[in-house]
């Protein structure tokens, strides 16, 4: 590895962060943004927005880096995974441990000028969750739902950045993150079903086995009847609800895509969630804008 140029090592940094894939970084920054314009009822902070903005790339970046670490002998056997630098070799495995913790620690440091107690522990707590989660799939039958855990964990830091406290709203919010991100990754694992049933790691995808489909669209209900149940209770007005009828909408369109659970579909069903993190919080600002 040291024969590298400093170019081709970025270039390596880069694609092992996946920042030349940013579906992740936006899937993880829709339920922070949602957490950010409820607990600051629409109008947050400019400088908490920008530490979450900074921090949702860095902490992504570093948990692709120990996903892949982990995964890197399971990478080795996928046909859409064996050319990432870990799985190809193209890495030392210290190397790119050390790159997580560096990534890690530039998110942590980021929200010590806050002085929040609370937020630091649940920092801490949101980096044990980015580090574990690559492993549930090695025991756990929808480890999906640890990865909706970690990816909506956003949502009560953000109301403790704002607002020093974290009331069971956020709770609500958390578990609407957690039955969406089943909802996608699902989807996403139904490209890799039989590859993972070969070398023997566990999905959601394999565990709904004939009733994946049925459990994707069951999935987005309850994430959309708890963001619901969430803006009743936060007084949203009618914007916020018709961002979540187009939210609705939306993963609609994605049953007509893994339906007949065509790898290809169900991959372009998965990318397209960004487009439902994007009603739901395009219905959270309307609606604020619309009630000042």
């Amino acid at each position: 590895m040291s024969a590298l140029s400093l170019a081709e090592r970025l270039t390596i940094y880069e694609k092992l962060m996946r920042l030349d894939k940013p579906i992740g970084i936006l899937l993880l920054a829709w339920p922070t943004l949602w957490g950010l314009w409820f607990a600051s009822g629409g109008r947050p902070s400019f400088i908490i927005l920008w530490v979450f903005a900074l921090g949702i790339v860095l902490m992504r970046s570093a948990g692709c880096v120990v996903n892949d670490y982990a995964d890197r002998d399971f990478d080795r056997h996928v046909a859409r995974t064996k050319d990432r630098p870990l799985a190809a070799g193209q890495l030392g495995n210290k190397e790119a441990l050390a790159l997580a913790a560096g990534l890690a620690l530039a998110a942590f440091l980021l929200i010590l000028p806050l002085q929040s107690w609370l937020l630091i522990k649940l920092s801490l707590v949101a980096a044990l969750l980015a580090a574990t989660y690559p492993f549930t799939k090695r025991f756990f039958a929808i480890p999906q739902a640890y990865l909706g855990i970690a990816f909506g964990f956003g949502i009560p830091m953000a109301y403790a950045a704002e607002l020093d406290a974290v009331p069971p709203v956020a709770w609500l919010l958390l578990a609407a993150n957690v039955f969406w991100s089943i909802a996608y990754d699902t989807e996403y694992a139904m490209v890799d079903r039989e590859d993972d049933l070969k070398i023997g790691i566990k999905t959601s995808a394999i565990t709904f086995g004939r009733y994946d489909v049925a459990a994707v669209m069951a999935s987005y209900g309850a994430s959309l009847l708890l963001l619901g149940l969430a803006g009743q209770q936060l007084n949203m007005g009618k914007f916020y609800y018709l961002g979540l009828a187009v939210a609705a909408a939306i993963a609609a369109y994605h049953y007509s895509l893994i339906r007949e659970r065509d790898p290809a579909k169900c991959f372009k069903a998965f990318r397209h969630n960004n487009w439902f993190g994007t009603a739901v919080f395009a219905g959270i600002v309307v609606d604020y804008l619309a009630s000042a």
